[in-house]
């Protein structure tokens, strides 16, 4: 598992000799990129996304993990012309390099701690300024393969879980269905391996992530085009809509 703290740089890699289960062949190794709000270095997500690592590897899958915290992000400033401009935010904190890298992706992660009944405070800050800032004018991330993982001590779980998921749809990825939600319970590090239920569900995601991921990649490499290919890049470019004809007096 690579961990990355700036654009472009890697830091480290993890280690994981796990197959995880239903184990895949097939041309090429695919991409999983996770996004790891939390600040804490040896957290419980940083714990959770060891175990992805040893289950994508019977996938045939690579695990980067981008460490939101280590990122020169901000929130969005007092400018308020982003619902007017038509072009990405101009503010240069690496935030668009990460981008790229998730629109090469096979496969995206959405991963927080539960903090304050919501996502721990750099999951958020990242939402708005990838989402407001850059990619509401492109949907690059159309047709990637999303899942989402939410730890926690007790409670708000699947709150956040959904504002995560919400957030995934709006990108227009594809996320598939593996029972209940991928979160898990746990507060010292490392708890949340011992969730059964919860690390069973972690489990399913990411090999229903990884299956599905390749039978995109198959099927457009097999067909040289992506069915699921959307004509308008983003949500400014509406379908156009008849108004009626006013009526007479």
């Amino acid at each position: 598992m690579t961990y990355t703290t700036q654009p472009g740089t890697g830091t480290g890699t993890g280690t994981g000799t796990g197959t995880g289960t239903g184990s895949v062949t097939g041309p090429g190794r695919l991409k999983f990129l996770a996004l790891n709000g939390s600040e804490r270095p040896d957290g419980n997500i940083v714990h959770a996304l060891r175990r992805v690592e040893e289950i994508l590897a019977g996938q045939q899958a690579d695990l980067e993990v981008v460490r939101l915290w280590d990122l020169r992000l901000s929130p969005c400033g007092p400018c308020g012309d982003c619902n007017f401009r038509t072009r990405p935010c101009a503010l240069d904190d690496g935030l668009r390099p990460l981008i790229d890298r998730m629109a090469a992706a096979d496969a995206l992660i959405y991963a927080t701690s539960v903090h304050g009944f919501g996502s721990a405070p750099t999951m958020p800050t990242f939402i708005e300024r990838s989402g407001t800032g850059h990619l509401r004018f492109d949907r690059v991330l159309t047709n990637k393969v999303g899942g989402v993982l939410v730890t926690g001590r007790r409670y708000s779980h699947v709150e956040t879980h959904n504002h995560l998921l919400n957030n995934v749809l709006l990108n227009r990825m594809i996320v598939p269905g593996h029972g209940f939600p991928s979160v898990l319970f746990g507060n010292e590090k490392g708890e949340v391996l011992g969730d059964e239920e919860g690390m069973e569900m972690l489990r399913r995601m990411v090999i229903r992530m990884a299956r599905l991921a390749r039978v995109l990649r198959e099927h457009r490499e097999l067909t040289g085009a992506d069915l699921l290919a959307d004509e308008y890049a983003g949500e400014r470019d509406r379908c156009p809509v008849a108004l009626p004809a006013p009526r007479s007096a």
